[in-house]
């Protein structure tokens, strides 16, 4: 389904009152681009990306950012990768924390939403007090230098990844 068709028939969705936003999910910087330029700008809520420690998007989140769209990053635990990331768990440690919970206030301090999911409710405690967590500048630069581009959703029907 062309895009013009889709997202315009989303919009009428939301002006006929139900839905209260617009939002995607792997748009590419193209795919964004294009998509503000039908909807217009103020019209897409947010774009839902892979993003964690070992794939950070930025050139992708500054293109959000640019439009004012909210990034919502998904897998921000690299599918338990973090766990056994050496940078995370010195940090995690001098936190008295796990270094789950150091991605997430990672993503959290970079003003991103994530939904991580558990079905333990020992971790769904543990995500949540993440969000209390505050890293600084030096942690901060040290997770950064951790992106290695490693995507892992990347089916085969997958757009060309933004670099």
């Amino acid at each position: 389904v062309p895009m013009e068709e889709y997202l315009a028939a989303l919009k009428e969705v939301k002006a006929l009152g139900k839905a209260r936003h617009i939002g995607v999910s792997n748009f590419t910087i193209e795919q964004l681009d294009k998509a503000v330029e039908i909807l217009g700008k103020g019209e897409i809520l947010t774009n839902q990306i892979e993003v964690h420690p070992f794939l950070q998007n930025r050139k992708l989140v500054e293109r959000c950012e640019h439009h004012g769209i909210q990034v919502t990053a998904f897998m921000p635990l690299a599918v338990g990768k973090v766990m056994d990331d050496a940078t995370l768990q010195q940090i995690a440690d001098a936190h008295s924390v796990t270094p789950a919970q150091i991605a997430l206030a990672w993503v959290n301090q970079r003003d991103m939403i994530t939904i991580p999911s558990s079905t333990k409710a020992r971790n769904i405690q543990s995500n949540i007090a993440a969000f209390d967590l505050v890293l600084n500048d030096s942690e901060m630069d040290d997770i950064a230098k951790l992106d290695r581009k490693e995507r892992i959703a990347n089916p085969d029907f997958a757009p060309k990844w933004d670099e």
